[in-house]
């Protein structure tokens, strides 16, 4: 049975499809103001590259703070069942998740039939999210996809005491001026993050193995200051950032 997931976020639309517990591919898009039309295109798009038509796709799952607006999914699921969906194909032994996507993060408790047992959900500030981390790129005038890289470089982190997006923006810029490197400043960010999202994870409760999605996953950095923090291995799968689309395609074929 061949499904699909579409899993619409605050920065980008995913798309997976699934056959048989296996996944045949995935896409990713930056969302922009439209995400019905984000959720048309990415599904679209994946199509075409597979040579598929939507005839030969049973059934769609759509996830993600935009899935109300996939008028052609059979069915939505929340975020949180998503990601645990997809964690459980990726890795059946995974009891933690920690999911940091554009605007907001997650840590979800599974059993071991990849069931949620328990979840904490911080959707009310960007605070620590990709979007935050946009910010802190474009106050440094770093590219983004070099902050992690960049703080591993790190031998003394800068203090950021502040967790709200706009008071550590003015904190970092404070410390641009003081002349501390770039390398701590990000250094320093990364771990104010791994300190919010720690104490959000204690809720739950860290069994282990954990693993983190989101597209935050791809920071090497943020993945560091965690596994310190909560002083655990923390897998970070080459799917992380589509994990949510993944689940969803696998939700899809339970329908």
């Amino acid at each position: 049975m061949r499904t699909a997931g579409i899993d619409i976020g605050s920065i980008t639309t995913k798309a997976a499809i699934v056959e048989d517990g296996g996944i045949l591919g995935t896409k990713i898009i930056f969302t922009g103001y439209n995400a019905e039309a984000a959720g048309v295109k990415v599904y679209e798009d994946l199509l075409s590259e597979f040579g598929l038509d939507t005839s030969s796709v049973a059934k769609i799952v759509s996830t993600g703070y935009g899935r109300n607006s996939v008028k052609f999914a059979d069915k939505t699921f929340t975020e949180i069942m998503a990601h645990a969906a997809g964690a459980y194909l990726l890795n059946p032994k995974i009891r933690t998740i920690i999911d940091i996507g554009g605007q907001d993060s997650k840590a979800i408790a599974l059993d071991e039939k990849g069931k949620v047992r328990n979840f904490v959900m911080n959707d009310k500030c960007a605070a620590g999210t990709g979007r935050f981390l946009e910010v802190m790129a474009r106050a440094l005038e770093v590219n983004l996809d070099e902050f992690g890289a960049m703080s591993l470089q790190s031998k003394l982190p800068s203090k950021i005491s502040s967790l709200c997006t706009v008071f550590a923006e003015s904190e970092v810029i404070s410390l641009i001026a003081r002349g501390e490197k770039r390398q701590d400043i990000i250094a320093g960010i990364h771990e104010s993050i791994a300190a919010r999202v720690s104490s959000m994870i204690a809720r739950v409760g860290v069994a282990e193995p954990v693993m983190i999605t989101g597209g935050v996953a791809r920071n090497a950095g943020v993945v560091d200051a965690l596994e310190r923090k909560l002083g655990v291995k923390i897998a970070v799968s080459s799917y992380a950032q589509v994990n949510g689309a993944i689940g969803a395609a696998v939700l899809a074929s339970t329908l």
